[in-house]
């Protein structure tokens, strides 16, 4: 027999009102940026076509400014359409300096699509045809002096293009040598306009490409040292593109912050193992955007990351104009409620003592110094150390009770 189900009505819920007494509202001071292509993604996936009507730079740029934030983020052809003359190069480009104006917003980073027109098909530095490299040159430049224009800071390079479907295509060292005379050529002609700008190298192991040369973090560490500026030259690690492979952003990103080469940084969520996602930052391992937000923040003691803090997310394809809105303000109000979480971990008592109890006290003290640097004394010192490995492999740690400290912090019930 068939059951009728009674609907209960229920009042509809007041909608959260974010003002100044809000202290998870984002403001500009927070420094967060998301780009024109994130916030103004329509929806379109592989499989089916964009779900949301367009909105124009000008219509971002007031919702960032309405939402809180603190710059706006492009390619050139998320402001300028592929092709354009240079009238309406210029025409666009100033309807979008007075709408940055006008609301307030910086550009702190510019960079250029070397992926999406058919002639980048085999890649772009990378392209075994010299033509289609010397043309991604062309287009670099033109990009860059767009950047200029804006007071852009950073230049972001991400290779989407820069791989193989099969290794049969050319030798990848010649792709990276490639790669670096590109690198270089464009390092030195920005040099030489006495422009005060910095390259940040962005990873991805895979897609569109079955392989993408320098697949992670520590791969374009690796390749700065090689370039003829490498002082011009860091990273843009993005939490999806570390996870995709099952990688640590965390450990990318401290790898970068070690070395001084974090020069800018993409945050977004990721399901391990899967395509590209691009989720609202913090929807997915929170425990890692947790770590993450602390390393970037700097409440464990070392100095804190002053970039802007950049969003290349974009909003479920479920969504409307105004969820559009709320993804954003959730990546922004995410982010701080970390912080603010971070903040009281490293402020723990308990974490305190059991950091300081792992530390080793004043022998290991003793044994940090020695070992801070090579000299023929410090090696006969080190001979002479009396260290007892049974008594030392007898220690235990804490370290499941300091991730339960951490956890609960993050589940709000300490603090």
């Amino acid at each position: 027999m068939a059951t009728t189900r009674t609907r209960i009505s229920r009042k509809k819920a007041p909608a959260t009102r974010l003002d100044s007494a809000d202290r998870f509202a984002p403001r500009p001071a927070d420094r967060f940026t998301f780009g024109l292509w994130t916030v103004g993604n329509r929806g379109a996936d592989p499989f089916g076509p964009v779900v949301r009507p367009p909105q124009t730079p000008a219509q971002l740029v007031e919702g960032l400014a309405r939402a809180g934030a603190y710059g706006v983020n492009l390619h050139d052809n998320d402001l300028v359409p592929f092709g354009a003359s240079a009238a309406e190069r210029d025409r666009i480009v100033a309807g979008f300096e007075r709408a940055l104006a006008e609301h307030g917003l910086k550009v702190p980073m510019v960079t250029t699509n070397l992926f999406s027109h058919p002639v980048f098909r085999d890649g772009a530095f990378t392209a075994s045809d010299a033509r289609v490299r010397a043309f991604a040159v062309q287009k670099a430049m033109r990009a860059i002096e767009l950047g200029v224009e804006l007071d852009a800071e950073t230049v972001v390079f991400w290779g989407g293009r820069e791989g193989v479907e099969t290794d049969a295509a050319r030798d990848p060292r010649d792709a990276i040598r490639w790669y670096r005379d590109c690198l270089n050529f464009l390092c030195g002609w920005v040099k030489e306009q006495g422009w005060r700008l910095r390259f940040a190298l962005e990873a991805k192991p895979n897609e569109p490409r079955g392989d993408i040369y320098l697949p992670t973090t520590g791969h374009m560490l690796h390749f700065i040292t090689t370039l003829e500026q490498p002082d011009m030259c860091g990273v843009n690690p993005e939490v999806a593109h570390e996870n995709m492979p099952g990688l640590s952003m965390v450990h990318g990103v401290a790898q970068a912050m070690e070395a001084g080469k974090l020069f800018h940084v993409d945050l977004n969520a990721q399901k391990i193992g899967r395509y590209d996602q691009d989720l609202r930052f913090g929807s997915e391992d929170q425990k890692g955007a947790f770590f993450l937000v602390r390393l970037l923040e700097g409440t464990g003691g070392y100095p804190r990351y002053e970039g802007p803090r950049h969003f290349d997310a974009h909003a479920y394809r479920t969504e409307d104009i105004a969820g559009v809105w709320d993804f954003a303000r959730g990546c922004m109000r995410t982010y701080k409620i970390l912080a603010e979480k971070a903040r009281a971990f490293d402020a723990d008592a308990e974490v305190a003592e059991i950091l300081e109890h792992n530390s080793g006290g004043s022998v290991a003290a003793r044994c940090a110094a020695v070992l801070n640097a090579y000299s023929t004394a410090r090696a006969a010192e080190l001979r002479d150390l009396d260290l007892d490995p049974e008594a030392l492999a007898a220690i235990g740690h804490r370290y499941e009770r300091l991730d339960q400290i951490a956890m609960e912090h993050l589940l709000g019930v300490r603090g």
